[in-house]
């Protein structure tokens, strides 16, 4: 789970929660936050958001980085002729405002019934997350399929499958190609109504950052 267990716990700690206070407030069992923090278990995407907002922190800063392994070298940019952009801004003044990330260094998060997050971008702006979500066929983002709201704005690009999504009192079903954005304070949740794997491209902007 790409270590989200232990990164919820750091958090906890940081934010002086006790895991049944946290529990508490997210009104869900104090075993299920200890599963989730020991690794045994998977919140889902709305238990997720409910966390990030008891602790105080972005869904973004959830995410574990994942470590760069050294790279081929190709003529032309950095200090050694790399024309790798991952080394294209580096060092620079840039070096902190860019973020470039290869497919296999991703960092990820295996959420409930199938939802999987992986982050393709992150710079040090707050409360932003730029990723690919992937929803097993009849995954939910949240458990059970009720809606729930939360800060900020959602856009989405579908690049497989086909997603339901509900907002406020109206139903959506997008296809490839097709895309959305919505205010998140609107309760919602998102659905595969498909066959097979949905896969799409999200941006989140949180309102309170």
């Amino acid at each position: 789970m790409d270590n989200l267990g232990s990164r919820l716990k750091e958090m906890r700690l940081k934010a002086d929660l006790t895991l049944r206070e946290l529990a508490r407030q997210a009104d869900v069992s104090p075993s299920f936050v200890s599963q989730i923090e020991n690794g045994k278990s998977q919140p889902s995407v709305a238990t997720l958001y409910t966390f990030s907002r008891l602790l105080g922190v972005s869904v973004d800063e959830l995410f574990v980085d994942v470590a760069p392994a050294a790279m081929p070298l190709v003529e032309g940019w950095g200090p050694d002729g790399d024309k790798n952009p991952t080394n294209a801004w580096h060092p620079s003044e840039y070096s902190n405002r860019v973020s470039v990330v290869h497919p296999s260094h991703r960092s990820h998060l295996d959420m409930a019934d199938g939802v999987v997050w992986e982050r393709l971008a992150a710079t040090p702006e707050h409360g932003v997350t730029f990723m690919k979500i992937v929803y097993a066929p009849g995954a939910t983002s949240t458990a059970g399929g009720d809606l729930v709201s939360h800060d900020g704005y959602e856009y989405g690009y579908v690049l497989q499958g086909v997603l339901e999504v509900t907002v406020g009192g109206e139903v959506f079903t997008l296809r490839v190609g097709e895309s959305l954005g919505f205010d998140s304070t609107i309760p919602h949740v998102l659905r595969n109504v498909g066959d097979g794997e949905f896969t799409g491209v999200w941006f989140v902007h949180g309102r309170r950052h």
